[in-house]
């Protein structure tokens, strides 16, 4: 399938203000920019309600926000989601991701629980990742004060938010500690130095290029990190044993599409039950700009399909 026209128009206008490499931007000015990206979300829906709160980090507590989706006012022991926000680790917010988490709820009708985790370079590896397992283990022990469902637990993330939600995934399964009922991975980076067929066709010109993924590797990692450690790309864990059943939503012109695919399939050969969609047509974050991409709708119907179907 061809490129959608809404995204190419996108694309075309964003290449029209021939911005600058993003190996050259400040790490203020990525997070400029991925907000002004999400600025496009478009009207935010409604939900039945939204409460600010704090979960325990790993060296602090962290900010934490909780959805409730429309029609479940005063309804107990939802399905809930974990959500990790994407942004490369070094961008993205719990207010940038507000439209995102707003639409997850409502589709899945679960409670969703976006956490705050630290950014790099200010808190460089392996930061995010124990404030993602920290965090988890904080919803797991106190599911009964979010109203949520301890046997419907999904982990979740889009983007690096995804990776972060693989690798706790991952880290949990070696302990067993945690009960996770799904892993919902949308568009994840599941290794920073994948030699995919996407990476290299998608590498300039779709949003989300090879500039950026090495400026934010960069300042995640810092001096004498190493992106083929399975805690940073997770694809390249020895093993995937005792991972839950998965979710897994690419889309067809991201480069990071064939790495997303190539995980579906190797969970499925482990005998894990795993569901993937590729979106025709779409980009990376095109869930995250409704307004200027009216098929993010569509996905989110899907996504939440999948969510329910899963823990039916």
């Amino acid at each position: 399938m061809p490129l959608d026209p809404h995204a190419k128009r996108l694309l075309e206008r964003l290449a029209a203000l021939n911005p600058p490499s993003a190996r050259s931007l400040t790490v203020e000015e990525r997070r400029s920019a991925l907000e002004h990206l999400l600025s496009f979300t478009g009207t935010r829906e409604e939900v039945a309600g939204v409460e600010q709160t704090l979960l325990a980090g790993a060296e602090a507590e962290l900010p934490a926000r909780i959805y409730t989706p429309a029609g479940a006012a005063g309804k107990r022991l939802l399905p809930g989601i974990i959500f990790f926000h994407g942004g490369g680790l070094v961008a993205g917010s719990l207010d940038s991701h507000d439209g995102i988490c707003r639409s997850l709820a409502n589709a899945s009708a679960a409670r969703v629980i976006s956490v705050g985790y630290r950014l790099a370079p200010e808190h460089p590896f392996p930061a995010a990742l124990a404030d993602g397992y920290a965090a988890a283990s904080a919803v797991c022990a106190r599911s009964g004060s979010f109203e949520v469902d301890p046997t419907r637990l999904v982990l979740c993330g889009d983007s690096a938010g995804a990776t972060l939600a693989a690798v706790v995934c991952q880290a949990n399964a070696a302990t067993g500690q945690l009960r996770f009922a799904l892993q919902l991975l949308i568009c994840p980076i599941m290794d920073f130095r994948a030699a995919t067929a996407s990476r290299r066709e998608f590498a300039h010109g779709y949003l989300l290029d090879q500039a950026t993924l090495d400026h934010d590797l960069d300042h995640y990692l810092g001096t004498g990190g190493d992106p083929s450690d399975a805690r940073v790309s997770p694809a390249r864990a020895a093993k995937v044993a005792g991972l839950p059943p998965t979710c897994i939503h690419t889309a067809q012109f991201d480069p990071l599409r064939d790495e997303g695919a190539a995980y579906a399939a190797r969970l499925r050969r482990a005998g894990i039950p795993t569901t993937y969609r590729c979106h025709s047509g779409m980009i990376h974050l095109f869930y995250g700009m409704g307004r200027l991409i009216p098929y993010a709708a569509t996905a989110y119907r899907l996504i939440g399909a999948d969510i329910r179907a899963m823990l039916a």
